[in-house]
């Protein structure tokens, strides 16, 4: 079944039978979501159906839980309308707006600031563990399951940032996004900025989401975090930010080679293989940055 048919018929059952439906286009960026606009019933609404193989890293019962924990902050605009927990198709309102990855990061570390504090001082942990070090562990197997196997270069790294696992279980944990890059901030057209696509809500280092924040450019991460804290960063900070960037590149890492194995290069076009390579090359440098501020 073609995409716009999956649309036209959820969103029918969603709304009622006899309400006219417009797909009137596919949002740009996402490599693992593909969402669809759509005008029905004088509304404006986005349709997310998850790429292939999305089911292997979300667990659509905690997308669910996250949404619920967080919609008393508003942070996220409370946007959703409808999550089907076994497809992960999920119905949301249509807010006009770029994404912050489309515009000029370093003129809005106040408001991701703004929105990252609200979201770590909130008191919500206690209810779902990011748990990166398992998670690594998760999607290694799931590299090796379908047949790859880790090179030298990636095992090296992995272990250096392993060794540091001690040392960065000592911090507190918070309830966070995880995934907050900018692509995943909304800049609305109305003014306000919002953190959307919630499918890794968890605790963790509140750091961690400052690094997501210099996903595409480390230096934004690095501009951001004097202003997340509101004063100078400690050696320390700046140290756990720099080492969880190096666990995320090695995430993103076997994620990338996932994708290579079960052959999404071909169907879209991407070289996961280079992707992968890149990741380890990244995380080793952010891991000679770590060291030097530990």
């Amino acid at each position: 079944m073609n995409h716009e048919t999956i649309v036209r018929e959820r969103m029918a059952a969603f709304l009622g039978a006899g309400v006219p439906i417009a797909v009137l286009d596919r949002l740009k960026g996402g490599m693992s979501n593909s969402n669809y606009v759509v005008s029905a019933a004088g509304r404006e609404y986005v349709f997310r159906i998850p790429g292939k193989n999305a089911d292997v890293f979300v667990d659509r019962e905690i997308e669910a839980t996250t949404l619920s924990l967080i919609a008393p902050l508003g942070i996220d605009g409370n946007l959703m309308r409808s999550l089907d927990r076994a497809t992960g198709y999920k119905i949301s309102e249509f807010v006009p707006g770029t994404p912050l990855s489309q515009a000029d990061p370093a003129a809005h570390y106040e408001d991701a600031a703004r929105i990252l504090r609200r979201l770590h001082g909130a008191g919500l942990a206690g209810t779902i563990d990011y748990a990166p070090f398992d998670r690594l562990v998760r999607y290694e197997s799931l590299v090796v399951r379908e047949g790859l196997a880790h090179g030298s270069d990636y095992r090296t790294v992995r272990d250096r940032f392993l060794a540091l696992r001690s040392d960065l279980d000592r911090e507190p944990k918070t309830f966070c996004h995880n995934d907050a890059q900018t692509s995943n901030y909304l800049l609305k057209t109305d003014g306000g900025v919002l953190l959307v696509d919630w499918e890794f809500g968890g605790d963790n280092d509140p750091l961690y989401d400052v690094a997501c924040y210099g996903n595409n450019d480390f230096r934004y991460a690095e501009g951001l975090l004097p202003v997340y804290l509101g004063r100078n960063p400690l050696r320390r900070e700046w140290f756990r930010l720099y080492a969880w960037r190096a666990f995320q590149c090695l995430q993103w890492h076997n994620v990338a080679l996932f994708k290579e194995a079960t052959g999404l290069s071909q169907e879209l076009h991407l070289d996961f293989k280079a992707i992968a390579a890149l990741y380890v090359v990244k995380a080793d440098a952010m891991l000679a940055a770590a060291s030097a501020w530990r």
